[in-house]
């Protein structure tokens, strides 16, 4: 029996490990749309709307896979305000990026916000 049975019959809750850089749209009617959060270090935390564009939504979008979506972007916590913490702050990308952490930011954990500023994103 693998760990991931064992811990179903047991009634462990079953938890996500992330990698490094990792994007997920949370709070969103649809998987496309919704809060971005960025995983570091194994911890899902937030993004502040700072400086936030199209660029920024485009490059969301392509890291999540939605190539032929039409990127929007939501600001001032639009999809609720997140929990933990605020990752990135001030990011500013060119388009291009294959990944957020590509894109120019404060240092991660660094920022001037609160989530009250979390950014949100649709891919549709």
């Amino acid at each position: 029996m693998t760990g991931l049975a064992i811990a179903v019959l047991i009634g462990l809750p079953l938890v996500h490990c992330c990698t490094s850089g990792e994007l997920q749209l949370v709070n969103g009617d649809t998987p496309e749309v919704g809060r971005v959060e960025i995983c570091i270090n194994g911890t899902w935390g937030t993004v502040c709307d700072d400086h936030w564009n199209h660029s920024n939504a485009q490059v969301v979008c392509r890291q999540l896979g939605y190539l032929n979506a039409v990127p929007e972007f939501y600001s001032s916590a639009y999809f609720g305000a997140g929990t933990g913490q605020i990752f990135l702050d001030d990011v500013h990308c060119a388009g291009n990026e294959s990944s957020l952490l590509e894109c120019m930011h404060r240092p991660i954990g660094s920022h001037n916000c609160d989530h009250s500023d979390d950014v949100g994103v649709s891919c549709i």
